[in-house]
């Protein structure tokens, strides 16, 4: 019997208002809150007080931490906080102590004036830089605990959700505090504020408790056996299964195209003479609202299309959005062309967000959660980091911007047809219940 479009709707949803996805959504206030305090609200403090452009540029260097978290986050897999542990479970007392020290390096960073040490100042920012990749570190793993495969794809919809208020409130929060006169005390005022983002988080771990996790058993005493445990057996345990290589490869290469097209857009509308209020409204406002829409619908294809069907559907969504902006090379100025472009682009990024995140939450070994997702989504950023705005302008020049498009394109491919050897060979699937051996690589649940 076929089951009603209102039933069926509903079923669809749901996930979104289980108890894990809403405790994944706390996480995600409180990831935001960090990056947020060194990135534009930083930016926006250097340049109200008179600091040189080239040293507000060099800041951005606090957020390259971000990129080295999978150097400690076996730490975090490994050690217990001592006594803190024992009371509330290893994670949420890492949890708690990440967010002791995200609050502390935020309220230093807030107290210091640039103008007055501007090394400090820097080293403050680093300390943010640093605390909050530790957070991230712990809420990935807390949040790919607290959830079963098939609320997989909400939790990661949630977690975006949460990232984007805790950002977006931090922010701008921190702005119109700032705003209201009293020059660096005001600052101060604002990033304390900020730190009451965290509270959702902790509210979280105490209503839904410690993640079920399988222990690691030790394989020795001493300090060979401690590296043997928090580094080689993570890797070890993941590039032993069925396939793993293919699937390294797949995370290697699956954003290189959707990266080197993004390098580019800003300076492609000012060439094509879009004007910074059109960008605003067309790319900023409703390019957010596209990304919120896809984000919630990611959650409604992994749901109702499965993993393998919705990660197919949003690698094809993503590298036919890089191949619009060839489209709108060749119409040129039409504020209409560019509201449907920067939409389709955020639509499809918000989906690809969702469901490629949900599979590489998936892939992680709960033994080793911390460790292998940091590693997985470092590695899918590592390639299209080595694209620098100078490569991709380069490349504009030498191609011009239709066949440039054209070639993000094209590197957007190999991407899925890895994907697609992968799902035919029966390596993508989702079940809580898969054994440990033998089996596909995703079944690691």
């Amino acid at each position: 019997m076929t089951q009603p479009a209102n039933a069926s709707f509903l079923a669809a949803i749901k996930p979104y208002f289980e108890a894990g996805p809403l405790g994944a959504l706390a996480l995600g206030m409180a990831s935001g809150t960090p990056y947020t305090m060194i990135a534009s609200t930083l930016t926006t403090r250097l340049a109200e007080s008179g600091i040189e452009k080239k040293s507000v540029t060099a800041f951005g260097l606090a957020l390259l931490v971000y990129s080295f978290k999978p150097l400690w986050a076996p730490l975090i897999d490994r050690a217990r906080i001592p006594l803190l542990a024992s009371l509330i479970g290893q994670r949420r007392a890492w949890l708690v102590v990440a967010i002791i020290m995200a609050s502390a390096a935020i309220a230093w960073l807030g107290a210091l004036d640039p103008a007055a040490d501007i090394a400090l100042f820097a080293a403050a920012a680093v300390a943010v830089g640093f605390a909050g990749a530790t957070l991230d570190i712990v809420i990935d793993a807390i949040r790919i605990e607290w959830l079963r495969s098939d609320q997989m794809g909400a939790g990661s919809g949630m977690t975006q959700y949460g990232w984007r208020m805790g950002s977006y409130i931090a922010g701008a929060g921190a702005l119109l505090l700032a705003s209201n006169g009293g020059g660096e005390s005001n600052w101060g005022l604002a990033y304390l504020a900020a730190i009451i983002l965290f509270l959702p988080s902790l509210v979280a771990a105490a209503l839904l408790g410690e993640p079920n996790r399988p222990p690691a058993i030790p394989s020795g005493k001493g300090f060979s056996a401690l590296v043997k445990d928090s580094i080689v057996a993570p890797l070890a345990d993941f590039l032993g299964r069925k396939g793993a290589w293919i699937v390294l490869a797949f995370v290697l290469v699956h954003k290189i195209g959707d990266t080197v097209c993004q390098l580019s857009v800003r300076l492609f509308y000012n060439d094509m003479g879009f004007t910074k209020a059109e960008v605003a409204y067309y790319d900023v406002s409703l390019g957010l609202i596209g990304y919120l829409a896809g984000v919630f619908l990611g959650g409604l294809l992994y749901k109702r299309l499965g993993l393998a069907g919705s990660v197919f559907l949003s690698l094809l969504l993503m590298g036919v959005s890089n191949a619009a902006y060839a489209g709108l090379a060749i119409i040129g100025h039409d504020v209409w062309a560019l509201a449907a472009v920067q939409g389709f682009e955020n639509l499809a990024s918000g989906i690809g967000g969702v469901t490629v995140g949900a599979w590489l939450s998936l892939l992680c070994d709960r033994r080793f959660t911390a460790t292998q997702f940091a590693l997985l989504s470092s590695a899918a950023a590592i390639l299209g980091r080595a694209f620098s705005s100078g490569t991709a302008g380069a490349l504009i020049e030498s191609l011009g911007y239709v066949d440039f498009y054209w070639l993000t394109t094209a590197l957007a491919l190999p991407g899925v047809l890895i994907f697609v050897w992968l799902w035919r060979a029966g390596l993508v699937v989702a079940d809580d219940n898969a054994a440990s051996d033998g089996n596909p690589i995703a079944t690691r649940v």
